[in-house]
């Protein structure tokens, strides 16, 4: 299934997200089953296309239907999980991986949490990872991925991290939209994550040294707003295309199982990586008649010197791939 193809953003003054009835195809069990029913709200404001635009671009999150309790206890494990991750070491190039699935469907939340456990191993990031990601139909101990979250979570490891040494490794995986990334939990969470609204959060924070891995239909519209000379940019898609293997009973999308569960796994660099995900992405996409995703790849000149630093230390045996493969071999 297109990864992008449940959504649309209209920019008529009155509507500017809108979603038809969710057309997955059948899953194999109520665990594994899209957690989503109903239509998207109107999240953007404006009486012409230009105002709306400009309003989808601040980065709007709704929330509906919230219980307190519900909040309290998602405050409780937000808060413990930065306050478990460690601070980093002076003179050393430590990495902190942020690994978040902005969707609550079962393919999103299974992709974050294995993610998360790929990168801490490649980049020595023991102590310094944290996922964000709901429950995965066996347990709900995770704080829950959204864009609120997800900018806490920036700003707590921002005060922890030396810009000047580290690198902040932030993986993404969702649906997407031509305006960003779209923040979707259950029926009760509507975002879009923008490409302004983050490139502005790291200016904020001072957070310099960033690898960005990005999951989603439309992702390469991240590319030209958050592309520089300190920052690694991988997305799973061109800024006009969708990219594939979200069934809600999928273990990884195709970008996830290629580039992180299969390359990243192995002892080689994050280009070699990258060529051989892309390489594996365009077989799939082939086989099964698919339009081509065209991941995106930009990798400034002095990134080149902190990958080395955080992949000097990546494990030099590679690991087994987990789950069932996304092209369902």
């Amino acid at each position: 299934m297109k990864r992008g193809a449940f959504l649309s953003i209209g920019l008529a003054a009155a509507v500017a997200i809108t979603a038809p009835a969710l057309a997955q195809e059948a899953s194999t069990s109520k665990d594994n089953a899209s957690t989503h029913s109903a239509r998207w709200p109107s999240l953007g404001s404006g009486s012409t296309p230009q105002e709306v635009k400009q309003s989808l671009e601040q980065g709007p999150e709704l929330n509906r239907n919230l219980s307190p309790l519900d909040l309290l206890e998602q405050r409780r494990k937000l808060d413990s999980a930065l306050a478990a991750i460690a601070p980093q070491r002076a003179g050393q190039v430590d990495a902190y991986v942020v690994a978040i699935a902005l969707d609550s469907d079962p393919v999103f939340v299974r992709e974050a949490r294995q993610v998360g456990e790929v990168l801490k191993h490649r980049y020595n990031a023991h102590g310094r990872t944290l996922v964000l990601a709901g429950p995965d139909g066996e347990d709900d101990v995770l704080p829950r991925g959204s864009i609120r979250s997800l900018l806490v979570t920036l700003a707590s490891i921002a005060e922890k991290m030396d810009p000047a040494e580290d690198v902040l490794v932030l993986y993404s995986t969702s649906h997407g939209v031509p305006q960003g990334l779209a923040y979707h939990y259950e029926d009760s969470g509507y975002g879009v994550l923008s490409p302004k609204l983050l490139k502005d959060a790291f200016a904020e924070l001072g957070i310099e040294k960033l690898l960005l891995l990005l999951s989603a239909c439309y992702s390469g519209v991240f590319v030209s707003e958050l592309a520089g000379e300190d920052t690694a940019i991988i997305t799973a898609s061109a800024d006009n295309r969708t990219s594939f293997g979200c069934k809600p009973d999928n273990d990884w999308t195709f970008f996830g199982d290629a580039l992180v569960n299969r390359a990243m796994r192995k002892p080689q660099t994050l280009l070699m990586a990258h060529r051989e995900a892309v390489l594996s992405i365009a077989d799939w996409e082939s086989r099964m008649r698919l339009p081509a995703s065209l991941p995106q790849a930009r990798i400034g000149n002095g990134a080149m010197s902190w990958l080395s630093a955080i992949e000097a230390s990546m494990p030099r045996v590679a690991t087994a791939p987990t789950g069932k493969p996304a092209m369902g071999e």
